[in-house]
Formats: C-alpha cells, structure tokens, sequence
C-alpha cells in the first residue's frame, strides 16, 4: 500500500476534479483518490505499486496533465 500525491494542471472546477477521479479510480491498484483544483494537486491511495507513467496515462485520458 502507498500513497502519491501529484501536481495536475488544467482543473478549474469540481467537474475538472470528478473527472480526473473517475479516471484514476478505474486503476485497479487506486483504493482512493482525491483531487483538488484549488491546489492542483491530486492524492492517491494504492493497494500495490504504480508508477507515474500510469497515472500520467489516466490523467491525460481525463483531458489534464501531470505537471512535473
């Protein structure tokens, strides 16, 4: 189990939030995610190991990017 906490640019809303977690949550190693537009960051909580590039991929598919 760990957690990551990435920086995530381009949310503005709670809608931007929902979906960036809709994306995340899919992963089959996320047992929770929370983003937050006001502080661009999102705060993930895995059942095994998951690499950046994984959560670069869902978050793109969300229509964001990690913001290294």
């Amino acid at each position: 189990m760990g957690s990551h906490t990435v920086s995530v640019t381009g949310m503005a809303c709670h809608g931007c939030e929902q979906n960036v977690e809709d994306e995340l949550d899919a992963l089959d190693a996320v047992d929770s995610v929370a983003a937050d537009h006001e502080t661009d960051t999102v705060e993930l909580v895995t059942d095994e190991e998951l690499s950046t590039e994984q959560i670069g991929a869902a978050v793109e598919r969300a229509g964001y990017e990690l913001d290294n």
